[in-house]
């Protein structure tokens, strides 16, 4: 399995006060990977930090090749797409007009398949095809959320960044999110999960870094970060008797 992402000794700081302290992390493809921490320990700016909307000091490679010198538009067109917390929807424009924006740069680059990409995302997303006409702002939360997402597959992407998207959710639309994402794994889409429900994220997950105060703390296979008695703990609100499993690396 060859990896996708993989971000190496990442600082980023906001003027003097260092955010991200030499965060190092991997996306195998085909893979889920989350990470998962308290607020303000710098999930979001990590993401950015990948995105290329934040200057970082260390190195992020995609699909092997470095993205010190690649804009965040040519990202976009090399597969790597961030849905962010807010979502970013444009409220004033259509739920159609929003999907169509996120294939702009294949629009730019003249591929002829968007309309086949659209088609899928409707097939995915019901409620959107039902909703094609109807203004992003006047969308449920969980509508929402699905055409970050919608927006985001428009692009053909090969890597997702997904930042809490689950929040503000009721938790039955946060069930039918987070089985929507799984499909997306299935269908090859590699996915790094920023997620603040620990608990939907481990078990989506196969694998999971804990980010506390902009450093990693734990990282390991989902199964075993759920076992882990301090992750369960924090994150998880319970217990688990015993020793911390073997294959978790402590920082």
């Amino acid at each position: 399995m060859s990896t996708l992402l993989e971000v190496r000794d990442l600082h980023v700081a906001y003027g003097k006060v260092e955010a991200l302290h030499g965060v190092s992390l991997a996306v195998d493809e085909g893979r889920i990977v989350t990470v998962i921490g308290p607020n303000g320990a710098g999930k979001t700016t990590l993401l950015a930090a990948i995105m290329g909307l934040l200057p970082a000091r260390g190195e992020v490679a995609y699909a092997g090749t470095s993205l010190a010198k690649i804009s965040v538009e040519q990202r976009v067109g090399r597969g790597l797409c961030l849905v962010p917390e807010r979502r970013e929807l444009f409220a004033a424009m259509s739920v159609a007009d929003n999907l169509e924006l996120g294939a702009f740069t294949r629009r730019r680059s003249g591929d002829k398949e968007i309309a086949r990409t659209r088609d899928e995302v409707y097939h995915r997303f019901p409620r959107l095809a039902e909703r094609r006409a109807q203004l992003a702002g006047t969308l449920s939360g969980g509508e929402r959320q699905m055409l970050a997402l919608g927006r985001a597959l428009m692009g053909r992407p090969r890597l997702l960044l997904l930042d809490e998207p689950s929040l503000g959710l009721a938790p039955l639309i946060v069930k039918e999110i987070f089985s929507i994402i799984g499909t997306l794994k299935a269908s090859g889409v590699s996915i790094l999960l920023i997620e603040q429900n620990a608990r939907a994220a481990l078990q989506l997950a196969d694998a999971g870094y804990v980010l506390e105060i902009g450093e990693i703390a734990i990282e390991g296979a989902s199964r075993d970060l759920a076992e882990n008695p301090r992750v369960a703990a924090t994150y998880l609100g319970r217990s688990v008797g015993g020793e911390e499993p073997s294959g978790l690396v402590r920082q």
